[in-house]
Order: structure tokens, then sequence, then C-alpha cells
């Protein structure tokens, strides 16, 4: 009796999953981290904890960060993102004002703002922390409000003589200042104060 002729594809063998590329694994870790920061904020953050849920390994997780607080940094950023782009619709006003509405909007109605706290707090302690901080979130964050400001500075919306980076301060640096030294209140109507401030001035004449 003939042989049944097989295939190729029955006799090669099948191919094992394989090691996730390791950007797919980071982005798995920034999800888990993300989401328990936001739903529970930084206390019960650990390696372990993370190791645990996303699947990867704890030295995996050494090798890309430092420190737990450098991986909380991270995940936030992540979280975060989204949330604070920065439009461009060419009215420097309404953009500055959405941008502002949902940042005090996602520090004040969610456990961001506690969070951002905290790790200001904790990168006093964890050098590395500090740096992380700098590099990726407030220099990231300032990089983008001044490279919309230039934009309105070249459609002739601000004075070509100001100092981006000290509206910057005026603005965010006001909000920060209430988040950490809370002894007046955080709102929409705080934020566009500030721009009116900003825009319109103060003086009376």
């Amino acid at each position: 009796m003939p042989e049944t002729p097989v295939s190729p594809e029955a006799v090669a063998p099948r191919r094992g999953r394989g090691r996730r590329p390791a950007d797919e694994v980071r982005a798995d870790v920034l999800r888990t981290v993300g989401g328990i920061l936001l739903q529970e904020g930084l206390a019960d953050l650990t390696f372990e904890r993370i190791a645990r849920e996303s699947g990867v390994s704890k030295a995996t997780l050494y090798k890309w960060w430092p420190s737990v607080g450098v991986l909380a940094l991270d995940g936030y950023f992540h979280a975060v993102e989204d949330a604070l782009a920065f439009p461009d619709t060419g009215d420097i006003r309404a953009d500055l004002t959405t941008q502002l509405h949902h940042f005090i909007e996602l520090m004040t109605t969610t456990p961001a703002g506690r969070l951002l706290s905290e790790l200001i707090g904790q990168s006093q302690i964890d050098q590395d922390l500090a740096t992380e901080y700098r590099r990726l979130y407030s220099s990231a964050r300032r990089q983008l409000a001044a490279a919309r400001l230039r934009a309105a500075q070249d459609a002739g919306q601000i004075r070509p003589n100001v100092d981006v980076q000290v509206i910057v301060d005026q603005l965010w640096g006001a909000v920060y200042n209430r988040l950490l030294v809370p002894d007046e209140p955080v709102t929409a109507a705080f934020g566009d104060a500030l721009i009116g401030n900003l825009l319109d001035g103060v003086a009376s004449s």
C-alpha cells in the first residue's frame, strides 16, 4: 500500500511563541504600574507586586528601572500623557485654557494629584527619581508648553520679546504651588484667572 505523501508543513517543527519584544514587555509593565498608581497611589507599589501582576520578572524590572520610584514615574507619565497633550488650534488663549483645565481636572479629580505630590516628595531622597523626574516629566512638559507658546509668538499672539519659560512658570508653577501648599483650592476658575492675568495684564491702565 503506497504511503500517503506528507506535506512540508506537517513535518516542519512548530515555532514556539519565543521571547516577546522588549517594547511590548515594557508597555505591559507601564500599563500595570499606571493602573495601580491611578487607582491606589504609591504606597503599596513594589517590584514584587509589579512583577506578579505584569508577568515580568523582577530581574527584568531592575534592569530597566533602578528604583521603584523611577518605575512609578515612568508609569505615571505614560498614564497621563494623553490627558496632558497640548492642543494647537491656532488660538493660544483657547489652547492654554484647554490644557490647563485638563491638567487641573487630572490633579483634582483623580489620584494623579496626590501621586505627583508623593513622587516630588520621594525625589528629595531618591536621586535616580529626581533625575528622571526632570528628564521624563518636568522638562518634557515644559518643552511642549514652550513650543506651543513660541508658535503663538510666531503667529503674533504673544510679544516676541517675552520669555516663554517664564510664562510656563507663571501658569503651571502656580498650579503646582497650590497642589503642594494647599492653602487655596485648585479649580478651573483659578486656571482661567491665571490665563486672564497673563494675557490681559493686571495694571489698571
